[in-house]
């Protein structure tokens, strides 16, 4: 049985580059997801891989399916709505997901308007879901490259973004300027993994890569360093699983590695130590008992 799970990636090229995608986008997009739960911004992810699409679409209409015309459209575009957001947000004292909720609507809105000015339903579909299996050689250098600078920034702005990410207001309070310059820079890194991860996955899948095996980490360990490890296994083994199953069942790749990394997700809610269900459910049991 374990041949037959390996032997797609031991026979054929495309699978293996495919997964190898997909594991760099493991190791840098699952911490952003991390800190992204810590600052109470889940579904900020998913407003920005939606706020893409407008420059992913611009860079197609101007230079065709060119990764580097694409890749830049669309970091501009999701840079600025972040940033668009976090000024209204401060300037109108409403919440910042609220005012990412417009823009992001907006944003998508456009984006499809814009493809369907000059394209078919394939290639819709495509910067909508990705294409897993044809990751071009220039594609992985393009996520090796975002994965590595990621994994870099993180490391060396370690401590900057976990105080920004638990206490914002104490952060703001004894430094006035660089907090901004690490939420800044943090929403870049955000950005610029979803237009890495739209290559592959599409602007709709890339978040789920993202947010559903940082929430399943979340379930077992309350300490940093672990769930920020815990999280980059589950997308790896998410990434593994859910491209052998779409390869033996004749399914589209990047909504089955959503749907396993949900598997496992569901599967922490239930089981997971720290905040899992039925532990959860255990000790109160034995509270009662006692």
């Amino acid at each position: 049985m374990t041949y037959h799970i390996f032997d797609a990636f031991m026979q054929f090229g495309f699978m293996r580059r495919s997964l190898v995608a997909c594991l760099a986008l493991s190791v840098s997009l699952t911490p952003l997801g991390v800190f992204l739960i810590l600052r109470r911004m889940s579904l900020i992810g998913d407003a920005l891989s939606h706020a893409v699409l407008p420059g992913v679409a611009i860079g197609y209409l101007c230079a065709g399916m060119s990764l580097f015309a694409m890749g830049l459209g669309g970091f501009i575009a999701g840079l600025l709505v972040a940033m668009s957001s976090s000024w209204i947000s401060k300037a109108t004292k409403l919440h910042e997901d609220s005012t990412f909720a417009g823009l992001y609507l907006g944003s998508l809105a456009l984006g499809v308007t814009l493809v369907s000015l000059r394209s078919s339903g394939v290639d819709l579909l495509h910067l909508l879901f990705g294409s897993l299996l044809a990751v071009s050689n220039d594609s992985l250098i393009f996520i090796g490259v975002i994965a590595s600078i990621t994994v870099i920034m993180l490391a060396v702005f370690y401590r900057a973004i976990v105080f920004e990410s638990f206490n914002a207001s104490f952060f703001q309070a004894r430094s006035k300027r660089f907090p901004t310059l690490v939420h800044a820079m943090f929403m870049a890194l955000v950005v610029m993994n979803l237009v890495a991860g739209f290559q592959i996955l599409g602007t709709l899948m890339t978040v789920g890569l993202m947010m559903l095996p940082a929430i399943a980490a979340r379930c077992w360990t309350n300490h940093l360093p672990s769930t920020l490890v815990i999280a980059a296994c589950v997308g790896a083994m998410s990434s593994f699983l859910g491209l052998a199953w779409s390869w033996y069942q004749s399914i589209p790749a990047g909504p089955a590695i959503v749907l396993t990394a949900t598997i496992l997700f569901l599967l922490s809610i239930f089981f997971g130590r720290e905040k899992g269900i039925m532990p959860i459910y255990n000790k109160s049991s034995e509270t009662l008992t006692n």
